[in-house]
């Protein structure tokens, strides 16, 4: 299973941060846990029986819902812009 490369991550702050060493943004925040769960989604999809990366993605899935739920009640353009850049909300 493929997890997250420095590079990964320095592409991403670099990205959606407004600094490299912004990574308590929840821009970064919600970008960091999509990729991440892309990645989980193609292990499970390879690996229907792994349960316990199942109950890990539906951990992060949680908390990616909750952060896009603070940035579309209180920065409404900012969500927007998010879920458009990630191709979220299909």
């Amino acid at each position: 299973m493929a997890t997250l490369t420095g590079e990964d991550v320095k592409d991403i702050i670099g990205k959606f941060g407004k600094t490299q060493k912004d990574t308590g943004n929840t821009h970064v925040q919600v970008a960091l846990l999509t990729h991440r769960i892309r990645q989980l989604t193609e292990h499970i999809k390879a690996n229907p029986s792994d349960f316990h990366s199942r109950l890990g993605l539906t951990k992060m899935v949680s908390q990616r819902r909750k952060l896009l739920k603070y940035l579309e009640a209180n920065h409404l353009e900012q969500y927007r812009k998010l879920i458009k850049d990630l191709g979220l909300r299909h």
